[in-house]
């Protein structure tokens, strides 16, 4: 009896054995499992990854442009809807104050793209002129878009012919610190003259065309893509003269200030317009935040430059991966660089 109890109990221990040693095996099995499940783990963290990655594509692009009498604003929202139908990003094109302000918003993170000037930006880079101790830090370069043309805009019958006859007269700069501001300022600087000489108004394009129309003020400065919008309802009331630069005063400006270049309204650009006008031009162009991931950019850029030729604006056909490296004084933003690079006009 003993020995049969004895046995019962072998038999019971090596169950025992047998159930412990399944235990370690399920052991083993579970390391291996243990071992999918870091498989699976590093797969959630893969997707972890993805996850941040796809947080890292925005829904949503704000991208100013400039007032609804200028280039800024019809041409940004052609631009917008590329960009919204070829990345899938919803892009709108709000219109602003330009150059100075629009680089103010994307450095204070209130827009992700902005229409600029290449001085403005120039300017805000070494915290100079509106940008006076206030240099900013966090705006690149996506590319050169086309040439913006300094326009004296006044009428035929104003009796104004030159630079030095504004002396004296109600004349429209834009608002002080603006790309517009600047302009006139270093182009009375070539004239020795001063805002001082003039009686200085800061209204926008289509305040300062409907001022000229009005008889409120005598002339204009306007930077913007030719023909622009505000000029051209100007000509629908009035003969409209553009006040020329001289050739001296062109190469003044262009050796002080290097990001200019010569440029002629040909004509019939505008009403009244019956010869071409000398007078100079600063680059506009696209700058982006720091804030979007290199792929982000390189969408938006290859989006634009791929698909500039269905831009019906007229100032698209400026729009080239040749041209977009031009003129930029700024570091370009590591998506744009890669486009550009891959297009082979960049080194």
């Amino acid at each position: 009896m003993k020995k049969s109890k004895l046995s019962i109990l072998s038999v019971l221990m090596l169950a025992l054995a047998l159930f412990l040693a399944a235990c370690g095996g399920g052991g083993n099995d579970e390391g291996e499992t243990n071992g999918d499940t870091g498989g699976d783990d590093a797969s959630n963290e893969n997707g972890g990854e993805e996850a941040e990655a796809e947080e890292d594509v925005p829904d949503f692009l704000s991208m100013l442009t400039g007032g609804t009498g200028g280039t800024y604003y019809p041409l940004g929202g052609e631009m917008a809807q590329i960009i919204t139908s070829e990345t899938g990003i919803q892009t709108d094109s709000p219109s602003s104050n330009a150059s100075a302000d629009n680089v103010i918003s994307l450095q204070e993170g209130e827009a992700e793209l902005a229409f600029v000037q290449t001085d403005v930006i120039a300017f805000a880079k070494e915290g100079i002129n509106a940008f006076e101790g206030n240099p900013v830090d966090n705006v690149l370069a996506i590319g050169s878009l086309y040439p913006e043309t300094v326009q004296i805009v006044t009428t035929v019958d104003s009796g104004i012919e030159s630079v030095a006859d504004l002396a004296g007269k109600k004349v429209s700069v834009g608002a002080p610190g603006s790309g517009t501001y600047i302009n006139a300022e270093q182009i009375f600087e070539a004239y020795d003259m001063t805002m001082d000489d003039v009686d200085a108004q800061h209204l926008d394009f289509d305040e300062s065309t409907g001022g000229i129309q009005d008889g409120n003020i005598d002339a204009a400065f306007i930077t913007a893509g030719t023909p622009t919008g505000a000029v051209e309802g100007l000509g629908a009331t009035a003969d409209v003269y553009v006040v020329p630069i001289e050739q001296d005063k062109i190469d003044a400006i262009i050796e002080e200030y290097p990001y200019y270049a010569e440029d002629t309204i040909p004509a019939g650009t505008y009403t009244g317009i019956d010869e071409d006008i000398k007078t100079v031009a600063v680059l506009a162009m696209l700058a982006v935040t720091d804030s979007l991931s290199e792929d982000v950019v390189y969408d938006i850029t290859k989006a634009i430059y791929d698909n500039a030729d269905t831009i019906t604006h007229s100032k698209g056909e400026f729009i080239t991966p040749e041209t977009g490296v031009e003129g930029i004084g700024i570091d370009f933003h590591p998506g744009a660089e890669r486009y550009f690079k891959e297009a082979g006009v960049l080194d």
